[in-house]
């Protein structure tokens, strides 16, 4: 993932994040605040409509004190940081091994198809972003994804059916639902 250079509302933590911020920054040593970086990203993401715009980095990068590259390296490295605005649920799909040998190619493409967009990708209507990621650790429930903190496991195409038909319903809310 590169970064876009997109231009985006200038960013600041909220008091209360800000206050976190400079908490956990406190656990560490000095000069080993940087190891708050992480989490850091993850409250400036969550602040940011689930995005991590380029002030928004640089702005995490001048709280820390260390220089916007270092924010940068990690925002770009982690597939779990969204570095374009992203749909109200981000359908995170595993790609690796184990997903893929027990279909998750297939429910993958039925979702594009179903959705009508691609990999990073946003629907018009802003509710769904397609990501397919590395693996996360859930091998033995394959095809799974993830969406906000909850894992869907075995996944089939009714299932995605289903999980569309909430989401649009409003019968959910931001990572509230989790298939059975």
């Amino acid at each position: 993932m590169q970064l876009t250079g997109q231009n985006s509302a200038p960013f600041q933590y909220s008091s209360g994040a800000l206050e976190e911020v400079k908490a956990l920054m406190g656990r560490y040593p000095e000069g080993k605040s940087k190891s708050a970086l992480i989490r850091a990203l993850h409250i400036a993401q969550e602040e940011n409509q689930g995005w991590l715009s380029i002030p928004a980095m640089n702005h995490v990068a001048e709280v820390m004190g260390i220089t916007p590259i270092e924010v940068y390296e990690v925002a770009t490295f982690y597939s779990m940081y969204n570095l374009e605005p992203v749909g109200k649920f981000v359908l995170e799909f595993c790609q690796t091994g184990p997903c893929a040998i027990e279909g998750a190619e297939k429910i993958i493409e039925y979702t594009k198809q179903k959705l009508g967009i691609g990999k990073n990708q946003t629907t018009p209507d802003g509710l769904f972003t397609i990501k397919q990621v590395e693996c996360l650790g859930a091998c033995g429930y394959a095809p799974m994804m993830q969406v906000g903190e909850f894992y869907h496991e075995h996944l089939t195409t009714e299932k995605i059916d289903q999980f569309i038909e909430d989401c649009r319903a409003g019968k959910i809310d931001k990572g509230t639902w989790k298939m059975h």
